[in-house]
């Protein structure tokens, strides 16, 4: 350690300084004819020595200290709680040792930054590469159908119209697009503003399982609840909140799930909190898949779910309402037996 190197350079210089003062006795001796005992030049080095070590030790130390100190104490006043310690605490002579110590553990702390910023930035690009994916599809489309019309298509009874549906339909998915992207950006920046509220979430369900019948009969999909639900739960948190994480639990469910399917929901409590269940028999969801389920723009097959007109923002929307009521959200799921999705709310 520092310590030791001035205690060794000490060492060497007084070893240094003690051999030329005995060189120069000798020689001065020898020249003037004088004779002096071999003890007496023994004991001659060993005080040159030892005088020779106090003063470099002492100096040594004094130098490192004067340098030293600052370096540490502009260490201390940058960084956090976890690492400061006091002048009093802190012995001349170990100074050095606590720089490197601290030093270390600074390293260690900016490793684990930098560590989260590249996380960070590979996020943001994947994320920006997503989104730009996303927007041109239906942009391209758009402008392919607008394109063809121009060009003479528009003259033609049997494609204008049916051209013109299609460019509709590319605008609603590049509309939906940016609704949810303003959705997630409200919910991450903290713009999304609950109006909580006591609601039966029994009878909101039916609710919402009623706006949604006209799609499940299209593909054949049964909805309902588990007539094992005879009991009414009152939650407390902001109905319309609520309503988009039902819908979008629920048309997924539907949109993936085996034609001429079920869709269910059931309700477990405890002594806070009620779980919905959202259950479905359809194509289910692998391991591996269901770790980045709730990541924005993931998609577990990815042409499908274009197919099905998803965004790939639905489960990420869902997720952040869910966690800003102070809950949570899961999914159990097995490959060709289904899936169902649960979340927790505040029970009253």
């Amino acid at each position: 350690m520092k310590s030791q190197k001035a205690l060794n350079l000490s060492i060497i210089g007084a070893l240094l300084v003690s051999t030329l003062a005995c060189i120069s006795i000798y020689l001065l001796t020898h020249f003037t004819l004088v004779s002096l005992p071999i003890m007496s030049f023994a004991i001659f080095g060993v005080v040159c020595f030892l005088f020779s070590f106090f003063i470099f030790h002492f100096l040594l130390n004094k130098y490192l200290y004067n340098r030293l100190k600052p370096i540490y104490r502009n260490l201390i006043q940058n960084k956090t709680d976890k690492y400061q310690i006091t002048d009093d605490a802190v012995k001349p002579s170990e100074i050095a040792d606590v720089i490197n110590e601290k030093l270390g553990e600074w390293e260690e702390d900016k490793k684990e930054e930098i560590s989260q910023l590249m996380k960070l930035e590979m996020f943001r690009k994947e994320f920006l590469g997503n989104v730009s994916h996303e927007l041109k599809t239906p942009i391209f489309s758009v402008q392919g159908y607008v394109h063809t019309l121009l060009d003479g298509g528009i003259e033609d009874q049997d494609i204008n119209l049916l051209y013109l549906k299609k460019a509709t339909k590319s605008l609603d998915r590049l509309i939906s697009i940016v609704d949810d992207l303003e959705s997630v950006s409200k919910i991450e920046g903290g713009e999304m503003l609950l109006e909580k509220q006591t609601f039966e979430i029994n009878e909101w369900v039916k609710d919402t399982m009623e706006s949604l019948e006209l799609m499940a009969k299209e593909k054949g999909v049964t909805l309902r609840i588990d007539s094992k639900t005879d009991k009414a739960f009152y939650v407390n948190a902001d109905k319309n909140a609520i309503r988009q994480v039902l819908v979008n639990l629920i048309v997924n469910s539907i949109k993936y799930g085996s034609e001429n399917g079920i869709t269910e929901v059931s309700y477990t409590e405890n002594q806070d909190l009620v779980l919905i269940h959202v259950k479905d028999n359809g194509i289910g969801i692998s391991i591996e898949d269901q770790g980045r389920l709730f990541e924005r723009f993931y998609r577990v097959d990815k042409s499908r779910s274009r197919e099905q007109g998803g965004t790939g923002l639905g489960l990420a929307i869902v997720k952040h309402i869910v966690e800003a009521h102070g809950g949570k959200i899961g999914v159990s799921s097995e490959p060709g037996k289904g899936s169902t999705f649960s979340f927790s709310l505040e029970k009253v």
